[in-house]
């Protein structure tokens, strides 16, 4: 992947987050396997015989998701320590092995999972195979890298805050979550971080890293039986350790509210939004058709009017962010700021037209074209094939979404788009950072 998503910047957002409404690749053509170990780990492999490349991503659950003030950013700042060295080699040469590969890896932590990822030349499959294992099984962990990963985690906490897209994304999920843990950020804050020291780390990597919370996907040429006999061979040892279900996290409360922060910037940003429903739930891909209506690509109603039509903004896009819990619909403009004020209401004026007028027939077939389009070049990759495959699982999904899904969408009327609308946009969060 990635750097973790820490609710990403919305510059430049529009072609990632307008994809495929989170839809996997279809098991259309494709040999795609799944096997159970004994020890409760689940791997999937897809035979992709297009490109001679294979794609490894491993998911544990780990995330924000499971955080909490005192130790929010945890689930990254141990990928951050993972990826600097294994019991074998120092981080250094864990990535000259795989560069070797003609492949690259990293490690990261995120909202409802963190991730290992890898690549290489599918000839070299065991021996990325074997460095993910090595990664995930046997970091070093050591005290001093904690030290040095807490300071350059620091850094980019910092840097977040000095830049008014990422600052304003931050405070909005902070705003529209309230006490749900969705509302803290992926890295972390000054306070946590400094709080989390080299036995925090070891014993989250300890209580993450069981098999039973584990998702191994590989994508690639490659033949299935002999990716899952290494599979086996590499994570099957691992010890299970309980299958404990996970707290309930009580569901975050819709409340309306705006919230104005001033700092240096160029640009004032505005985001709008609300709660929104969760990957599994039926409003799924109404939601995503909404979302897309007003902020997918140039031909979405914010685009179009706020920016093209008013000159009101430099960037109007909008996304649906479906994930466990429930989701975020989240309207954006960035814009001068002598227009915020103007621009502000122009935005709610769009969400009032769209809870109050049926779009037209011709509106909602452009935006399922754009979202069923835009998910067919989002599953080009061996990477995004194994991510989206591990995804689906840890977050446990049904196997079959990726075809309901897309079957939903094109099911989707103007009656829907109308309704969800106003179920959904009826309760705004709106955060300000008005530039000074």
């Amino acid at each position: 992947m990635k750097p973790p998503s820490c609710r990403p910047a919305l510059l430049g957002l529009v072609g990632l987050l307008a994809v495929g409404a989170l839809a996997p690749p279809s098991a259309a053509g494709a040999q795609i396997r799944h096997e159970r170990l004994d020890n409760g780990l689940t791997v999937i492999v897809r035979e992709n015989p297009v490109a001679p490349v294979v794609a490894v991503s491993l998911l544990v659950k780990m995330g924000t998701r499971w955080e909490r003030p005192a130790t929010v950013g945890i689930s990254n700042f141990v990928h951050a320590v993972m990826v600097k060295g294994t019991a074998k080699r120092s981080g250094s040469e864990l990535a000259e092995a795989v560069a070797a590969l003609g492949g690259k890896i990293s490690a990261t932590g995120d909202v409802d999972y963190s991730e290992v990822r890898a690549s290489s030349l599918a000839r070299f499959w065991r021996d990325v195979l074997g460095l993910v294992a090595e990664l995930a099984l046997e970091p070093k962990l050591r005290p001093d890298e904690v030290d040095r990963e807490r300071e350059w985690l620091l850094s980019r906490v910092q840097k977040r805050r000095d830049n008014a897209p990422s600052r304003a994304v931050d405070a909005f999920y902070a705003a529209l979550y309230g006490s749900h843990p969705y509302a803290l950020p992926v890295l972390g804050t000054p306070e946590s971080l400094a709080r989390i020291d080299h036995a925090a780390i070891a014993a989250a990597y300890r209580a993450g890293y069981r098999p039973e919370r584990m998702v191994l996907a590989v994508s690639g040429q490659v033949a299935a039986s002999e990716v899952l006999g290494e599979a086996r061979r590499l994570f099957g040892g691992m010890a299970r350790g309980g299958a404990a279900a996970d707290p309930p996290i009580p569901a975050p409360v819709a409340s309306a509210k705006r919230v104005e922060i001033e700092m240096p910037a160029q640009q004032s940003q505005i985001l709008m939004g609300a709660l929104a429903p969760p990957l599994d739930h039926p409003d799924h891909a109404a939601v995503k058709v909404l979302s897309t209506i007003l902020g997918g690509g140039m031909a979405g109603r914010l685009f179009a009017e706020l920016r093209d039509k008013q000159g009101l903004a430099y960037t109007a896009t909008s996304y649906y962010d479906p994930v466990r819990e429930p989701g975020a619909l989240v309207l954006y403009l960035g814009t001068a700021p002598e227009n915020a004020q103007k621009a502000e209401s122009a935005l709610l004026g769009e969400v009032e037209r769209i809870r109050r007028e049926p779009v037209s027939a011709d509106e909602l077939a452009r935006a399922k074209g754009y979202l069923l389009g835009r998910y067919v070049m989002d599953r080009r990759t061996n990477e995004r094939l194994a991510w989206y495959l591990a995804f689906y699982e840890i977050e446990g999904q049904a196997r079959d979404l990726p075809e309901r899904y897309q079957r939903a969408v094109e099911a989707v009327s103007v009656a829907d788009v109308l309704r969800v609308a106003r179920q959904y946009l009826g309760v705004l969060t709106t955060l300000v950072v008005r530039a000074r």
